[in-house]
């Protein structure tokens, strides 16, 4: 499984869960270590103004308890997920389908190689799109928003 963390110009922290690995509270508060350390170095400026909002979405993973009070300890704001609102998370509709569209119509003979073609494709994706994604992303938020946080086709 992949892991990717991004901002309007990129990829911001990126990793694979190990084989087998449970992604469950615990993973995901080791996952958030390492962004915060990412973003400590890839983007200084956001680590020092503690200016950065993380979003992800309702995995029970990602509402814990545990996760809710290692984000409060370290000052990290998020932005809340709207129940039923799966179009709204970047990741779906924008990073995934991307790096899928890339490797369709291949084989593979390994995991491996998959990985190695997805980390070659990940900086190969234009700051452009990145900004086009959040763009769309605001669209998204205000028509969920417009929706009073119902589910929105159509996005």
């Amino acid at each position: 499984m992949l892991l990717a963390i991004f901002y309007s110009e990129g990829i911001v922290h990126h990793e694979y869960a190990l084989d087998g690995q449970t992604i469950n509270k615990e993973f995901y508060v080791e996952v958030l270590q390492r962004l915060r350390e990412s973003v400590r170095r890839k983007r200084p400026e956001k680590w020092r103004d503690g200016n950065w909002i993380l979003h992800h979405d309702n995995a029970p993973a990602h509402t814990s308890h545990l996760l809710q009070q290692f984000l409060a300890k370290h000052g990290t704001a998020q932005l809340q997920q709207p129940p039923y609102s799966p179009d709204l998370a970047p990741c779906d509709f924008f990073l995934f389908p991307g790096l899928k569209k890339v490797l369709k119509g291949h084989r593979f003979e390994a995991m491996e190689d998959i990985k190695r073609n997805l980390m070659k494709t990940l900086p190969d994706i234009p700051k452009e799109e990145f900004a086009k994604c959040f763009q769309q992303w605001q669209k998204r938020w205000a028509k969920c928003v417009a929706a009073e946080g119902n589910y929105v086709e159509d996005n």
